[in-house]
């Protein structure tokens, strides 16, 4: 959870090169990361999203934050440092709407499996567990990917995608701006 007062960053669009390799993982634990959380918490927030991860604002880092409610409508508030997704084996998909704040004002139909978890450490490098179900599950793959440096509109057709992001190079940032 978040121990400081962030401050909201900018949100990098698709393009940005942050966002399309896998990120570094995380071998200091000190006070730095622990305000880039709080800074990616106040970034979210400022952003109305429900899920970021670290190279959403530039950083070069395996870090991401939720808040984001379970398929119970219970409210999950986290962070995950260096997670490993975890998906169930034999995994029918559910197709449902997705967005992401690196790609504002656009959303398509993406298949991703009903339920996930993920493990990692948190701030201090304690082992953490966040299991997910519903639009959890959803972002906890979604923030997943981001960390690996695939977006969600890396999943669909190419002609889609295409289409989708020409939308959204007219859409208006989301979150604080530069």
């Amino acid at each position: 959870m978040q121990t400081r007062t962030g401050t909201p960053r900018p949100i990098t669009r698709y393009g940005d090169p942050v966002l399309h390799r896998r990120c570094a993982e995380v071998t200091v634990f000190d006070d730095a990361l622990e305000q880039l959380v709080a800074d990616m918490f106040a970034s979210m927030a400022a952003a109305e999203g429900v899920g970021l991860a670290a190279n959403q604002i530039g950083v070069d880092a395996r870090v991401f934050v939720v808040d984001c409610p379970d398929g119970s409508g219970t409210k999950v508030v986290a962070h995950v440092v260096n997670p490993v997704l975890h998906l169930p084996e034999g995994r029918g998909l559910d197709v449902d709407s997705e967005g992401c704040l690196s790609v504002p004002g656009v959303r398509a139909d993406v298949g991703r499996p009903a339920t996930s978890y993920v493990t990692g450490v948190d701030l201090h490098g304690e082992p953490v567990r966040i299991d997910g179900t519903g639009l959890l599950a959803v972002c906890l793959q979604h923030e997943s990917d981001h960390l690996d440096g695939l977006l969600y509109v890396d999943r669909l057709p190419a002609k889609q995608r295409k289409k989708l992001l020409a939308r959204s190079a007219e859409a208006p940032a989301v979150g604080v701006t530069p």
